[in-house]
């Protein structure tokens, strides 16, 4: 198959998080990683946010997130200590030589993400990715180094659906032309759109709906089972 687009989550797929001990279904994000670095009250904090999401009582992501940096910033969240955390996760092995595959086939790279902007912004670099949306954009005061001020996009369920659709219609595409491939039980819902999708070391709600379950730790692999799934 030559995909027109082929849409990549971030977190878990692209960028290696680093496991913590959880009691939600919420998939790992870097998210979960600051707030871990932050300490065990800003965790908590966070661990308690995720719950309240996954019983439906934020109204929308962009409330979530809120309540999420704000916690970030009670708990003294810096320029340094972000950049050095986000920068401290490693890609996932193979993410290069798989994107260098796609762009040989014409195929445009799109991220889409719930995370942090400078982590998309690494990996697009990294991946030469046409295209990145992601969720949450931090600044820092120049004087203080504390964080000042925040932008967020709807970058969850719906929110990446809509991003989705949005870039098919840019380029005249069907869907069916696509490729996804995410962890998360929210990457369902894209997964659900395109006419090729890749559960990449997944929960189990996007393991039910992918065209093909991967198991590794070599990115790579995904070029090659695009490239051997039959057109049309």
């Amino acid at each position: 198959m030559k995909p027109k687009i082929v849409f990549l989550d971030l977190e878990g797929t692209l960028v290696q998080i680093p496991p913590v001990a959880s009691s939600t279904q919420v998939a790992r994000s870097a998210w979960t990683t600051v707030a871990h670095r932050l300490g065990a009250a800003c965790l908590e904090e966070e661990e308690a946010s995720k719950k309240r999401w996954e019983l439906g009582e934020y109204p929308n992501y962009l409330d979530w997130m809120e309540d999420s940096v704000l916690a970030l910033k009670r708990h003294g969240l810096t320029g340094k200590i972000f950049k050095n955390t986000i920068d401290s996760l490693e890609e996932m092995p193979g993410i290069r030589r798989a994107a260098s595959s796609f762009h040989k086939t014409g195929a445009s790279i799109a991220i889409i993400s719930g995370g942090f902007k400078r982590m998309a912004d690494r990996i697009q670099l990294a991946t030469k990715a046409r295209h990145a949306m992601a969720a949450c954009d931090l600044f820092f005061d120049k004087e203080t180094d504390a964080l000042e001020h925040w932008n967020l996009l709807p970058s969850d369920y719906a929110g990446k659906v809509d991003f989705m659709r949005l870039m098919i219609r840019e380029y005249g595409c069907s869907a069916k032309e696509c490729v996804f491939v995410g962890d998360g039980n929210n990457d369902a819902f894209l997964a659900a759109e395109v006419g090729v999708s890749i559960a990449f070391n997944a929960q189990e709600g996007m393991k039910r709906v992918a065209s093909y379950t991967i198991n590794g730790a070599d990115f790579s692999v995904v070029a090659d089972i695009v490239a051997d799934h039959p057109e049309g």
